[in-house]
């Protein structure tokens, strides 16, 4: 066999898959240009990143950048996205790479395509709306009425345990379950006990034929979303789950600044608690908050995994021309 019979050369995805992802690009963008959506280009690289602890970016350095400063690849475009919105841009949708690193796996790979877009106007239950219309469009077959429910209900549904119970009463269902969590340096918060159970609870028994949005978080899960009074307080934020694969994360997002500032800073304690390095928080995306960002909803969806779902594989390196073992 020779050196180049050796190499692994070839995609991993079939010329039918590659087909097929781009018809859903195609199909993704008529929605968008039909609605009057706007599609935007912002760049991968950023002199900041997200403070989230469970989001690990990537680093660069680029010479020519502040003699040779650190850079980050996106996790996401949603910074320079709400950027756009505060000048005034509109409705707006972007399709583009993505990169976080400590992600690889069968629903994972460092680097993977990415659709988010922004609503002015909407809330995150109207965005569920437009989500659901979008997916029956992008599949281009039959696809069954979405269900919604709430967090708090889909545990008790699922799992039989109200996530607002005490984090002594979750850790007693954990260990009651078997479920392992030994030796990890975040097992000893509420919303850890609580990602177990939506883990290893509630999605496993999710209908897979049927989407599923799970909305209203708990507020300790905001993140960037918009804290609605009640009892229990709750994020406008959902997750949308079909084929056994969360797919997509939405938010009614967050307007004020300095509620903002004081998420990030609650992060970068969690972030420093953990051992992780210290990020700089976006000071351009408090200022374009500062400005004036219009009330909207925005979500961001895999594509790489929407196209799982449609092509019925279960291994996403078989919708990726080359995965990053290949690259």
């Amino acid at each position: 066999m020779s050196d180049i019979d050796a190499i692994d050369w070839q995609p991993a995805a079939t010329l039918a898959s590659i087909h097929r992802r781009a018809q859903l690009l195609e199909c993704i963008r008529r929605f968008f240009a039909h609605r009057g959506v706007l599609e935007v280009d912002t760049p991968a690289l950023s002199s900041a990143t997200t403070v989230e602890p469970h989001l690990q970016a990537m680093t660069t350095r680029c010479s020519v950048y502040k003699g040779g400063e650190r850079l980050y690849p996106h996790t996401s475009p949603e910074f320079p996205m709400k950027r756009l919105l505060a000048a005034g841009s509109g409705a707006i949708y972007q399709i583009c790479k993505v990169f976080r690193d400590g992600e690889s796996g069968r629903h994972h790979n460092p680097e993977f395509t990415m659709l988010e877009w922004y609503r002015p106007g909407y809330d995150h239950i109207r965005l569920m709306d437009e989500m659901e219309e979008l997916l029956a469009s992008a599949v281009e077959a039959s696809v069954p009425r979405a269900i919604r429910i709430t967090y708090r209900q889909a545990f008790l549904d699922c799992a039989g345990v109200d996530p607002y119970a005490g984090a002594d009463q979750l850790h007693d269902y954990i260990a009651g379950e078997g479920i392992d969590c030994a030796g990890d340096p975040n097992c000893d918060t509420i919303d850890y006990w609580r990602d177990l159970i939506l883990t290893h609870r509630v999605e496993p028994n999710l209908d897979p034929a049927v989407p599923t949005f799970i909305y209203d978080y708990p507020a300790s899960q905001a993140s960037l979303a918009r804290i609605r009074p009640g009892d229990p307080l709750v994020a406008e934020r959902f997750e949308l789950y079909w084929k056994g694969l969360e797919l997509a994360n939405g938010f009614h997002e967050l307007g004020d600044a300095d509620e903002q500032a004081q998420r990030f800073t609650a992060d970068s304690v969690v972030r420093d608690s953990l051992g992780l390095e210290p990020v700089a928080t976006d000071q351009r995306l408090l200022a374009a908050l500062r400005a004036g960002l219009p009330p909207c909803a925005g979500v961001a969806l895999g594509l790489d995994r929407l196209l799982m779902a449609v092509t019925g594989v279960q291994q996403i390196d078989q919708v990726l021309a080359f995965p990053v073992d290949r690259a």
